[in-house]
């Protein structure tokens, strides 16, 4: 076994469990910090006076949008499912777990947008797998 081999191993072996590293690490990050975020942003908004109430839903709703940005610049940065870490493609897809922080809040864009960008990685995916299959022949 190369040097090369074992540290693919040690990269996927670190990229199944815990937050990884690289592309992973980030977009684990931005699910555990975005999603249940929620909870406390409807507690804040409990407490705050009325008229902040909007402000402070509409930082969070922006966060959401950044949140799906982000998913969608590392799937820009790795296209091709043969160029990416090991359990990338997973990390991506995970992107569609902000819908339900977005059903909560009632934010559109995201309850739409979710779902979507989980759908797209799934197909693009689907996509790469059958061109590999058939280049294969």
């Amino acid at each position: 076994m190369d040097l090369y081999s074992a540290q693919r191993i040690v990269e996927a072996e670190a990229a199944r469990t815990g937050l990884g590293t690289g592309p992973n690490r980030r977009l684990r990050l931005t699910l555990i910090i975005g999603m249940p975020l929620v909870f406390p942003v409807i507690g804040i908004m409990i407490l705050v006076p009325e008229f902040l109430r909007d402000d402070i839903l509409f930082v969070y709703q922006a966060g959401i949008i950044g949140c799906l940005l982000h998913y969608a610049w590392v799937f820009a940065k790795y296209p091709r499912y043969a160029g990416r870490p090991p359990c990338l493609t997973r990390d991506l897809a995970m992107g569609g777990g902000f819908f339900l922080p977005s059903l909560m809040l009632g934010f559109w864009p995201g309850i739409i947008a979710a779902p979507a960008w989980a759908l797209f990685v799934g197909i693009a995916y689907a996509v790469e797998l059958t061109r590999e299959h058939y280049a294969h022949r």
